[in-house]
């Protein structure tokens, strides 16, 4: 009988909770508000990945510098994360644009401005 040892994807809750500093508590509030994403294992308990270390840091910064309740920062952080998704969308399409007007100066002999 061979028995395959498989690391666990993200972090326990535990170990997020010691590199966040937040009570375990918090950390379930959190989720069950929709602030961060966790999944879950197969003995039922949240994991975290990576990248949600980075979300608790921006929790905090908006609940300091605005003063707002753990409801309203899930609005917030959806219209920034909507703003993020926007701003992308507008730097690929400005870059689209200025390598066909690129393009289309160097095959008509155009001047481009850069």
């Amino acid at each position: 009988m061979t028995i395959q040892i498989v690391p666990r994807a993200g972090l326990g809750l535990d170990e997020f909770c010691r590199l966040t500093d937040l009570h375990p508590d918090l950390a379930r509030r959190f989720v069950a508000l929709g602030l961060l994403e966790a999944t879950t294992d197969a003995d039922g308990q949240p994991r975290f990945s990576p990248g949600q270390l980075a979300r608790v840091a921006r929790i905090r910064r908006l609940r300091a510098g605005f003063a707002l309740n753990y409801a309203s920062l899930g609005l917030v952080l959806d219209l920034l994360d909507r703003i993020a998704v926007l701003e992308a969308q507008r730097r690929r399409r400005d870059t689209a644009v200025v390598r066909t007007s690129a393009r289309t100066g160097a095959r008509t002999g155009a001047r481009t401005w850069t």
